[in-house]
């Protein structure tokens, strides 16, 4: 049976990020990564499906700044983010947060990304295996890391068994490995199979890839885009962000399984009023752009499809996972990282910076011997922007089209108030609905505080 300190199971942002720093840490650290095909890489990867912006703290809490990727990762800087509702709009120049990043953000090729995660993991000494699938992990929890039996059995679908001291789950939002895995620790009633597999309260995404027009290009390539209130579902929103050489995604994330026939159709831009269902991804953004850009522009003539980038035929769809994140069950030598944990944002699904950091953390423990602080670690780097995801998704989660443009003016008014753009800064002079929203906000986050973990440490048993 081949032997490793450290197994990880995905080899994505957390998977490799966990992967260097346990190489780093001078632990003989193995990814295990299934591998799917892509238009936009050579080689079997992760799937690397995401919209793919980083904000400037956000690199920070990453650890990594771009200044140190390859070329061609980082796609365009930005110096803001719009939000557009069905009849408002709001301009964000600042978040408002402390960054060593000069820049709104960036936009970054998610697929290069990864890939340079993976050859810096590798050099760095650790071994990432693409094409093996994982099936299961047995573990003895009576065993101490470093015994000469492994506390783990990893199990493959070749069926060959990796032995390993601690592992790392990072296999993201689908969590096939995990949610068996967690269940072990778990009583029955309240297995993590059930509670993180909830159909309320996931989500999926969809986007394209399409090379637009100059005028159209020189009016967002270096802003992101995002519509609220456009379209029916809790955090359900479409977006366009920049690429190079005038390539947008244009993309949208809703909650999975939404009936049309609890929605007003014809309060949603979005929707028609003949709708017998929920568009389809595809069908939302060829509406999307309509809308915007019909009345100059033939959309399938002048915003054609770049087909050789993205997953497939330049598009694609991915999961996310927006259920709050869950604690590991570290008294058994494992950490759950990254999107598997749920640490993805609950509000506008954002979650490469956060899987980077959670991995990071979780590869310096497993190289240092001990996974017992993992929990408590993770709180203290990311505990923060977790808390205010959760409580603007919570704020938010009954929305309708009228809510958000009485939102996004208040916001707009808040902004026009403050000289330094910041959200959530100030409001005093701009309105009694920017004072309801800023005290509302504060009132939901003490609330948020207290109780954001969806699985708590001491919920586990050995």
């Amino acid at each position: 049976m081949e032997r490793v300190d450290v197994a990880i199971v995905g080899g994505g942002p957390a998977g490799s990020s966990a992967a260097h720093a346990a190489a780093t840490g001078g632990a003989d650290a193995l990814v295990l990564e299934k591998g799917v095909p892509r238009a936009d890489r050579d080689r079997l990867g992760p799937d690397s499906t995401d919209a793919a912006g980083i904000l400037d703290y956000w690199v920070d809490i990453m650890g990594i700044h771009p200044d140190e990727f390859d070329d061609g990762v980082v796609q365009r800087e930005l110096n803001r983010a719009e939000f557009r509702g069905p009849d408002e709009s709001a301009t964000l120049t600042s978040t408002g947060i402390d960054s060593s990043y000069d820049k709104f953000g960036y936009t970054f090729h998610r697929a290069r990304f990864d890939d340079w995660l993976r050859d810096r993991a590798e050099d760095a000494g650790a071994e990432y295996r693409a094409g093996v699938s994982v099936r299961g992990v047995d573990t003895d929890v009576s065993v101490s890391p470093g015994s000469d039996e492994p506390r783990h059995r990893v199990e493959l679908a070749s069926g060959e068994t990796v032995g390993a001291d601690f592992v790392v789950l990072a296999d993201g939002p689908q969590r096939t490995v995990t949610n068996k895995v967690l269940d072990k620790y778990l009583p029955a009633d309240a297995a993590a199979s059930d509670r993180l597999a909830s159909r309320t309260a996931n989500h999926i995404a969809y986007q394209e890839y399409r090379r637009v027009p100059e005028e159209v290009y020189e009016e967002v390539n270096d802003a992101i885009v995002f519509w609220w209130g456009v379209m029916p579902g809790e955090t359900a929103y479409p977006w366009i962000f920049p690429n190079a050489d005038r390539v947008c995604r244009v993309g949208l994330t809703m909650p999975i399984g939404l009936d049309i026939d609890a929605f007003d159709r014809d309060a949603y831009a979005l929707l028609d009023a003949d709708d017998e269902s929920i568009p389809q991804g595809g069908e939302y953004v060829r509406r999307l752009l309509e809308w915007q850009y019909g009345d100059e522009y033939d959309i399938e003539e002048d915003f054609p499809l770049v087909e050789d980038a993205g997953k497939r035929n330049g598009t694609e769809t991915y999961p996310i996972s927006s259920t709050r994140p869950i604690d590991s069950p570290t008294g058994a030598g494992i950490a759950v990282a990254g999107g598997a944990m749920g640490t993805t944002s609950a509000f506008h699904e954002g979650g490469d910076h956060v899987a980077v950091r959670t991995g990071a953390i979780a590869g310096e423990l497993a190289a240092a011997g001990d996974m017992a602080p993992y929990n408590r670690r993770w709180k203290e780097a990311i505990g923060d922007e977790v808390v205010r995801n959760v409580t603007m998704a919570d704020m938010v989660a009954e929305y309708g089209p009228d809510d958000w443009n009485r939102v996004i003016g208040a916001a707009d008014a808040m902004l026009a108030a403050e000289a330094g753009g910041g959200l959530l800064s100030h409001p005093y002079r701009s309105g009694w609905e920017s004072l309801k929203l800023m005290a509302g906000y504060k009132w939901n986050k003490r609330r948020v505080r207290k109780d954001y973990v969806g699985i708590d440490e001491s919920e586990y048993v050995y």
